[in-house]
């Protein structure tokens, strides 16, 4: 084929320019073990190893190489760039709805362009834009919100009509589009040969590249990488880079101590044609049909169009190891439902001659989102793989990230969203990720409407009641494995309109919640929150005391009893982790953290507490099941349930007491309740659950009792402008920029991580404020509804975006919470955010490209919410975590 004789081609003239490179590769693999004699040998040892010479193992190379790092040995089993890499369709895609994943095709785009002048090896780069299409008013208010968020990073982009469309590309066929999206800097590249240029570059800066070397395993030893074990000999390192692509996951599972990457390969078909009789233009844009589930770009002027079908077909579950991924089999039938999306959208291709349909592996992860990061078991592990099929478009950007979180311990953007540790061991089985990659494969052109849940892989965690609520109508979504109530559908509502209400409008559960919440305010309700993160920290001695309080910025030397909301920040002040932290004697401590925390918080604590064997951590999570009791009658039924007096003068506010309620001993209540409202958490022993949940519903019947779930909950937490963990707050947000400076403890002269960059803060200033924001405008019935990510101006100036957003019900308006920027109007640099500046705006919101009033705010509607307990309650104990 023309393409595999260009990638030769390109191969020949690339390795003649550079004599060092061809003597350091060998024309074929050793049969024997000992190396041949042209063969250069292995270095003994390196600073690092990086496995994989496709896109993301160079790019990784060539960026810790221009960051300073040269003692760099790059190992690839076959031949540079001849695994995905070499069958990548090689688009470069701006167009993304996660912020994150946008910066990083952003940065590719700009690294790739210059990348040739840069090596002197040709990419095959051309900026040809690209065309996204819509068939539907929902999908086009997808493109619109994307459309926005690329505006204001400053990337052209517009949405344009039909006809528009036919005038950028003559061979669209428009009679089905109710618009499109343009963004006229996206590009093409030759894949394997950006690849090569980026590996060139690297090398020049000392890194020594190795071919035809298999990695067999990596030593851990203590906890730390030690070296890499490979065909030809051992090499000691440092850090090891696990960029081995859709081999991964095997290569994390070879060793003893196994690295855990959740990812698996389905088959990729994509159709190359002969050219046209007047071939196409070479600057004709890209075409994306997520409707038509289909992708075309111009291929020497012919066509590549692939696809991602509703049938994938999952590649190599039990294994294989296969050095280059040759071309696997054609499968027409499997392709024709692609191939009639692609006549229905190009008609004019119908006369077109095939050359041939390449099948090729690509791997996915569980969430659709790529893994980097440093493994929570082994440190010095570094992983970066599984793109969903956008390995081109992050390439660049990854392998940045990646390189300065290993050489500065911290990436320069929040890159949560893609960390290893958002994964546990829970999601390596091998059969989940087979059905699971079976849904994601289709979802990558699904419409994805917010709160849309993944159907595979569920039921996995459960807590002890989950079939007693399932029963009364529970409606569940799944966090970390973890199967959490959205809201109960009372008896007699249709259920099927409620599953299936996928809609960026207002939703049909809004009076369902709506309910829930009323109860909240008004009478108790029950919500299980068995999920969230449980740890228990204690020690023979102060070990445990003068741990914590360096690892945590508010004051946990508080009397027995006591519960502190704190922070666990980093060096830069930001959030690591937002939890509650309870002392249940002088030397122990109970930790609650959110749901997704399980690993990432473990990982954090492990590598900073000492290696002290009176220090104890236990992971208590599964132990005990959460039941939150929420709304003023709370207190009647705890008191009734266990003969003890709950109300304020007996058990104050963010108190924590071991109690039995009804039958059941040993129940930790805690007077908090994640939302602002009066009301108990109850930490129950899983035996107990069962027992404690009847025994709560009976004797709550007569204060109205209800079930509620984690969409009243967000409502409420919303509204009282309580900042959560993973959405709201990140590793680069500080306690000073949310209004939580009372919640550490820099007056007491203790010393904890974080404090400098804190105390620069408290003398200079802040560069971003979270503030809330009421819409103004904003019909709930008939305007789009603002969920988060949604771009913020002040006086028609970009200043932020927003990070989460719910309806308050009780001020019947929508509530967006996001931070607020100041930039220089003239150098758009960042400036310090007053209390003036953030009052004296005036605001809108910008919900797929259409603009609403709002008022901004600093501080909650107190005044209008029912009595506090006590007056520091709203600011103390109230806060949500997810």
């Amino acid at each position: 084929a023309a393409g595999m004789f260009l990638r030769l081609l390109s191969d020949i003239q690339w390795r003649a320019a550079h004599p060092k490179w061809r003597r350091m590769t060998s024309s074929r693999r050793s049969t024997s073990t000992t190396a041949e004699p042209h063969l250069v040998s292995l270095p003994a040892q390196a600073q690092v190893v990086i496995c994989g010479g496709g896109i993301m193992g160079t790019s990784v190379a060539y960026h810790l190489s221009k960051m300073g790092w040269k003692d760099i040995v790059l190992l690839e089993q076959g031949r540079l760039a001849a695994g995905t890499t070499r069958f990548c369709a090689g688009i470069v895609s701006t167009a993304r709805p996660m912020s994150i994943e946008l910066k990083m095709a952003h940065y590719s785009n700009k690294l790739y362009q210059q990348l040739e002048q840069e090596t002197g090896v040709q990419t095959g780069y051309m900026k040809t834009g690209s065309i996204s299409l819509a068939q539907t008013q929902d999908r086009l208010i997808s493109l619109k919100r994307i459309a926005s968020s690329l505006n204001v990073m400053g990337i052209p982009c517009e949405i344009i009509s039909p006809k528009k469309a036919v005038q950028l590309h003559p061979l669209i066929n428009i009679h089905d589009l109710v618009g499109a999206m343009y963004v006229p800097e996206d590009a093409l590249v030759s894949s394997a040969n950006v690849s090569l240029a980026l590996a060139t570059a690297a090398s020049r800066n000392g890194v020594q590249i190795h071919e035809r070397t298999s990695v067999s395993h990596v030593t851990i030893q203590k906890g730390r990488v030690t070296g890499v074990e490979t065909d030809r000999g051992r090499i000691q390192c440092e850090y090891f880079v696990n960029c081995a692509g859709q081999w991964a996951y095997e290569l994390g599972h070879s060793g003893e101590e196994p690295v855990h990457i959740p990812l698996h390969a389905c088959e990729h078909f994509y159709l190359l044609t002969h050219p046209l009789k007047e071939p196409l233009s070479s600057s004709l844009p890209t075409v994306v049909d997520p409707d038509g589930r289909i992708y075309i770009r111009n291929w020497q002027g012919g066509i590549l169009s692939g696809g991602f079908e509703k049938n994938p077909k999952p590649l190599f579950t039990e294994g294989r190891n296969q050095l280059e991924i040759q071309n696997l089999q054609e499968d027409w039938d499997h392709f024709g439902p692609l191939l009639s999306a692609l006549l229905r959208r190009m008609p004019g291709l119908e006369a077109l001659q095939i050359m041939q349909l390449v099948n090729c592996p690509e791997s996915f992860t569980p969430d659709m989102r790529c893994i980097m990061g440093e493994s929570p078991t082994a440190q010095g592990y570094f992983v970066l793989a599984g793109m969903n099929s956008a390995g081109i478009s992050y390439g660049g950007g990854a392998g940045k990230y990646l390189a300065e979180w290993m050489v500065n311990g911290y990436p320069s953007e929040n890159v949560w969203p893609l960390d290893l540790k958002r994964f546990g061991t829970l999601q390596s089985s091998r059969t989940f990720l087979r059905h699971r990659v079976m849904e994601v494969m289709p979802l990558m052109c699904d419409l994805k409407v917010p709160r849309w849940d993944f159907q595979t892989g569920r039921q996995l965690r459960t807590s002890p009641l989950y079939d007693r609520l399932d029963a009364q109508g529970a409606r569940w979504m799944e966090k970390h494995g973890f199967e959490r109530v959205k809201y109960f559908v009372p008896p007699g509502k249709d259920l099927l309109d409620l599953d299936h209400s996928k809609t960026f409008y207002k939703p049909d559960w809004f009076d369902i919640v709506g309910s829930e919440v009323k109860c909240c305010k008004e009478a108790v309700c029950v919500i299980d929150m068995s999920s969230f993160t449980k740890f228990e920290i204690s020690s023979t001695g102060d070990q445990a005391l003068e741990s914590l309080q360096y690892l945590f910025s508010n004051d946990l030397d508080v009397p027995v009893g006591h519960v502190v909301h704190t922070g666990m920040l980093n060096e830069k002040g930001g959030y690591e982790n937002d939890c509650s932290i309870a002392r249940l004697s002088k030397r122990s401590f109970f930790m609650i953290s959110p749901t997704d925390q399980q690993v990432h918080c473990w990982a954090w604590l492990k590598n900073r507490l000492p290696d002290d064997s009176n220090l104890i951590m236990e992971d208590v999570t599964w132990k005990y099941t959460a039941l939150n009791l929420i709304g003023p009658r709370a207190v009647d039924v705890l008191s009734e349930l266990s003969y003890a007096p709950m109300t304020a003068e007996h058990f104050p506010s963010l108190f924590c007491k071991e109690m039995s309620v009804g039958y059941a001993n040993g129940i930790r209540v805690m007077s908090i309740t994640h939302t602002g409202e009066p009301g108990f958490v109850l930490y129950i022993p899983i035996e107990y659950a069962l027992h404690v949940y009847n025994e709560v519903m009976n004797m709550g019947q007569k204060y109205g009792i209800r079930n509620a779930g984690y969409y009243a909950l967000r409502s409420l937490r919303i509204e009282k402008f309580f900042a959560f963990w993973g959405q709201d707050l990140d590793a680069f947000t500080t306690p000073m920029e949310c209004g939580r400076e009372f919640q550490v403890k820099l007056e007491k002269g203790m010393q904890f991580l974080g404090q400098e960059a804190l105390l620069e803060q408290k003398q200079n200033g802040v560069f971003k404020r979270f503030t809330m924001f009421i819409l103004e405008d904003h019909d709930t019935d008939m305007d789009l509804w603002p969920w988060w990510g949604e771009p913020i101006f002040r006086n028609g100036r970009y200043v932020g975006k927003t990070t989460s957003s719910a309806y308050s019900y009780t001020l019947e308006r929508h509530v967006c919470l996001g931070f607020v920027h100041h930039f220089d109007e003239k150098t758009g640099e960042e400036l310090v955010v007053t209390t003036d500046f953030i009052n004296q705006g005036e605001y809108e919101i910008d919900i797929a490209g259409q603009r609403f009033q709002a008022k901004a705010k600093l501080y909650p509607f107190s005044s209008l919410f029912t009595q506090r307990r006590r007056k520091d309650e709203v600011e103390l104990s109230g806060y949500q975590r997810e």
